[in-house]
């Protein structure tokens, strides 16, 4: 199979890959979400010491800089209560965690979560994290430029392998709002 964006040896149906995939990301992508079908999705398995984006680009193409976005998990806090939200933004831009996030949770402050949070309360791999199977309840923060990707590299749940997904479909995830002004 050939991944629609990229130049990717080794492509398939992510329903055809769950074994490679952590635990919670395997059983969103077995349901699927909203009319997002597992077949829709593809895996592109990758050498895990590249995974990181600028590491990534310069191996598979800089044009997959224009069509990747990242996850990160954040947390945001108010009178003692901390909210987990994941945050997902092309990869050339960053998270505006002290302005749109913070505002958009409620917080007086907001932060990058620790690794140990991130990975403990995602159960994917840190530099892996994907939007696919976050727990139901995070708030799921998408910038427009994600939703408006025809396709989007984003993380597998593990540092080997990668995702291609439709921008929309990932609009369709539970928890998932559009935030004007999230990637600066």
């Amino acid at each position: 199979m050939r991944a629609p964006i990229g130049t990717f040896e080794d492509a398939s149906p992510a329903s055809e890959r769950l074994g490679l995939l952590p635990a919670p990301v395997a059983a969103a992508l077995a349901a699927g979400w909203g009319d997002v079908a597992a077949e829709r999705i593809i895996h592109v398995d990758t050498d895990p010491a590249v995974a990181d984006t600028a590491v990534f680009v310069q191996h598979h193409g800089a044009d997959l800089l224009d069509t990747s976005a990242n996850c990160v998990v954040v947390a945001g806090k108010r009178g003692g209560e901390t909210t987990l939200a994941a945050c997902v933004v092309l990869s050339r831009t960053r998270v505006d965690v002290n302005g749109a996030v913070r505002k958009h949770l409620g917080a007086r402050k907001a932060s990058f979560a620790a690794m140990d949070t991130a990975v403990g309360e995602t159960g994917m791999e840190y530099g892996g994290i994907t939007p696919i199977g976050l727990p139901a309840h995070w708030p799921l923060l998408l910038d427009p430029a994600v939703v408006d990707e025809e396709w989007v590299l984003i993380g597998s749940g593990s540092r080997r392998g990668k995702l291609i997904v439709p921008g929309k479909a990932l609009a369709a995830l539970p928890g998932a709002v559009v935030v004007e002004g999230l990637g600066v």
